[in-house]
């Protein structure tokens, strides 16, 4: 069976704790995800969910890995959309690495499924969602882009 991918790679001039706390603070999640924020205790097999703006559970799944500052896989479904929810779940990775003053942010996701529309989907929510965060983290102001909310009306 061939995957879905979806990769994106973004060198941003901060550190692996600030980017770790990004990723991982719903106040800072707000800032750079659209109004979106993550619930999640952060520890191998804890639950994770999305909130959309409208505090509706967008996406749900749990934590696969985890290593403070450098990496985190979840299993990863949405839940809004009944076409994207009856796909399953997928694989969704940050790598966080340290490269002179800057860091390399890779994100991958995943699916087990050719043509995924979950992917596609994703693919078209993840550069600006990362734009964001780099221009958050650059310079402490959330990217214009990164205000118009998402929500699942």
């Amino acid at each position: 069976m061939n995957n879905s991918n979806f990769v994106y790679v973004t060198w941003i001039r901060t550190t692996p704790e600030k980017v770790w706390q990004a990723i991982t603070d719903p106040e800072i999640n707000r800032q750079f995800w659209r109004g979106c924020w993550q619930d999640c205790e952060w520890e191998p097999g804890s639950s994770w969910k999305l909130f959309l703006d409208d505090g509706k559970v967008g996406d749900t799944g749990e934590v696969v890995e985890i290593e403070a500052n450098r990496r985190i896989v979840l299993r990863w479904r949405n839940e809004f959309r009944p076409e994207l929810k009856d796909e399953g779940y997928s694989r969704m990775s940050w790598e966080i690495e340290q490269k002179g003053e800057s860091v390399k942010l890779t994100v991958t996701h995943t699916m087990e499924r050719e043509g995924a529309k979950f992917i596609d989907a994703v693919s078209n929510g993840w550069p600006v969602i990362l734009s964001g965060l780099k221009t958050l983290l650059e310079t402490g102001a959330p990217l214009d882009a990164t205000q118009h909310r998402c929500s699942s009306t």
